[in-house]
């Protein structure tokens, strides 16, 4: 492994293991671990390893890698979509989504995430929503996402 692997994969652990709210603070810990780097060094480092920053527990910022983020939202967005699901229905290329009163939003919300090419967007209610697919030819397809991730 070379030096760059070795400076980014620790950098990885470091922001797992404490909050990280600067690149000073990320160089400063980087130093104590025996790496020399620059502030420039830093700044690519945290560019290729798609770090980003989001609120602390004590209210300030830290660093968290992208892709750990990305999977985290995901299992929110499943878990709000299989908590509040009721049931499915469609009429043309519109399915009809049901779900627990006063969750209809949240599972929009979900279904957007989802970013399924084949729909084109979605409309909520209290406990309907209707979600417009591209064309009829895509129902299925799209029903049986959601029914896989139901199942997930």
């Amino acid at each position: 492994m070379g030096m760059k692997e070795q400076r980014q994969s620790t950098i990885l652990g470091l922001i797992q293991k404490k909050e990280i709210e600067t690149q000073e603070d990320l160089a400063q810990a980087l130093e104590n671990k025996g790496f020399s780097v620059t502030q420039a060094t830093v700044s690519r480092d945290i560019r290729e390893l798609r770090l980003t920053k989001v609120s602390s527990k004590a209210g300030g910022q830290k660093y968290i890698a992208l892709s750990h983020y990305e999977q985290q939202v995901s299992e929110k967005v499943i878990r709000v979509f299989k908590d509040a699901f009721v049931g499915m229905d469609f009429a043309g290329n519109i399915i009809v989504i049901r779900t627990l009163t006063g969750m209809g939003n949240a599972v929009a919300a979900a279904i957007d995430a989802f970013n399924f090419d084949e729909i084109v967007g979605t409309l909520a209610g209290d406990d309907t929503i209707f979600c417009a697919v591209r064309t009829a030819d895509h129902i299925t397809e799209v029903m049986s996402k959601f029914k896989d991730i139901l199942n997930s």
